[in-house]
């Protein structure tokens, strides 16, 4: 089983088109299969008074200054268009509203991406399953019966999908993580689950792949310590590095499960086994 692992630049590119491109290099020299985004329409998503409140940032001292800030649109998304293609990676990226997946429809994507605060958004997830794009789901913050409901519209308009196990706190805590869900959902299910991971460190994502995971998310940053709310549950270059080699050295010795006997150990079991044994 081959992962697909995404590398989540979302909105730590701090709407610098430059630190985007270096953020793809890293995806790229680690060996990820796509870069992810994320894409708002801000008075679609926000309420005015969750954009007029107070919050000092490098663009001003509201929110809705801030959240600006942090958003590409066209002339930087042809440029990562162009520059993707260049670098032989993936790009796509989460709508979280009608207008921003309309947005993303002129480009030539092979994916889209529910995340988890729209999950329940019904008109935006009947719109990306009418695409019929191969879709991960985000479940963070979700229940049982609100996966359900998604599940039923990707089913119903026979759209592919992968769903993915998720908990929403950044950075995540270690006893939140609830790893065995990704079996759990893949046995209710009966459909591919992934891991979208926040949390700080690598070794629980490579349990999520020993578990099952067919996918893995997860941020991507050069430096932790840079401004941004998603920084610190981000991966920085060398560990993302890592982290993609480890979970490709995982896939080969995970194996089929089947007991055999390898070609390998018949020298060592004709020089070490005895059906019975030698009387001295």
């Amino acid at each position: 089983m081959k992962v697909f692992v995404i590398a989540e630049i979302g909105i730590n590119h701090n709407g610098d088109l430059g630190l985007a491109k270096q953020l793809i290099d890293v995806a790229a020299i680690a060996g990820a299969n796509a870069v992810k985004f994320q894409k708002r329409t801000l008075d679609l998503v926000y309420t005015k008074e969750e954009l007029d409140k107070p919050r000092e940032s490098p663009w001003g001292t509201t929110n809705r200054e801030q959240k600006q800030g942090l958003e590409f649109e066209k002339q930087e998304y042809d440029q990562i268009d162009s520059y993707c293609k260049e670098k032989g990676i993936e790009w796509f990226a989460s709508a979280w509203d009608i207008k921003s997946q309309e947005f993303l429809k002129q480009y030539d994507l092979k994916y889209n991406k529910i995340a988890s605060p729209r999950l329940t958004h019904s008109g935006l997830l009947n719109m990306i399953a009418d695409e019929g794009k191969y879709t991960f789901i985000s479940t963070g913050m979700a229940t049982i019966a609100e996966i359900e409901s998604a599940v039923e519209i990707f089913r119903k308009k026979d759209c592919p999908f992968e769903l993915m196990h998720c908990t929403s706190t950044y950075p995540g805590t270690t006893s939140e993580l609830n790893l065995r869900c990704i079996p759990a959902l893949r046995e209710k299910f009966r459909c591919k689950v992934g891991y979208s991971g926040h949390e700080v460190g690598l070794v629980t994502t490579w349990a999520a792949v020993a578990l099952g995971a067919t996918s893995v998310e997860r941020h991507i940053t050069l430096n932790r310590a840079m401004y941004g709310s998603d920084q610190p549950a981000s991966v920085e270059p060398q560990g993302f590095m890592r982290l993609v080699r480890d979970i490709r050295t995982l896939e080969g010795a995970m194996g089929d499960g089947e007991k055999r006997v390898w070609d390998s150990e018949v020298p060592i079991a004709k020089k070490l086994k005895r059906t019975e044994d030698i009387l001295a």
